[in-house]
C-alpha cells in the first residue's frame, strides 16, 4: 500500500471511529481497526501510537490478541448505545425512523452479547 494512500484512509476511517463514539448508528470498532491495519502498512510510528493510545488501544489489542471483551466495556457500550438511541427517538417525530433506531439498537444490542466476552 502507498504510505500516502494509507495515511489517508487510516485517517478518514479513524475519523469515523470517532463519529462512532457518539452516532449510535455508526460503528466504531471496525473503522478503529480498518485505520489500525491501514497505519501498520503505512506509518508503523501512527499505528503504535494508536494501539498504545489511552482510547482506542484496548480495541485493537483484544482484536489483535483475540482475547474477547470485558463485561463492563459491554455494559458501557448497552448504556451508551441506548441512552443515544432514545436521545435521538425523543428528537424525532417520525415513527418509521423510531422504528429503525429500535432495530438498530436490537440488532447492535445482540451483537454485543455475542461477543466473546473475555475472563477478568
Amino acid at each position: 500500500m502507498n504510505r500516502r494512500l494509507g495515511n489517508i484512509l487510516g485517517g478518514a476511517a479513524l475519523a469515523f471511529g470517532a463519529l462512532g463514539l457518539v452516532l449510535p448508528v455508526l460503528p466504531t470498532t471496525p473503522f478503529v481497526l480498518c485505520a489500525a491495519g491501514c497505519f501498520s502498512a503505512a506509518n508503523p510510528r501512527l499505528y503504535k501510537k494508536l494501539a498504545n493510545g489511552r482510547y482506542f488501544g484496548e480495541f485493537i489489542r483484544n482484536y489483535r490478541e483475540k482475547s474477547g471483551v470485558s463485561r463492563g466495556v459491554k455494559l458501557q457500550a448497552l448504556i451508551f448505545l441506548w441512552g443515544a438511541l432514545t436521545v435521538s427517538a425523543l428528537l424525532v417525530d417520525a415513527l418509521a425512523v423510531r422504528a429503525i433506531l429500535a432495530a438498530v439498537g436490537v440488532c447492535v444490542t445482540a451483537h454485543i452479547l455475542l461477543l466473546r466476552e473475555r475472563k477478568s
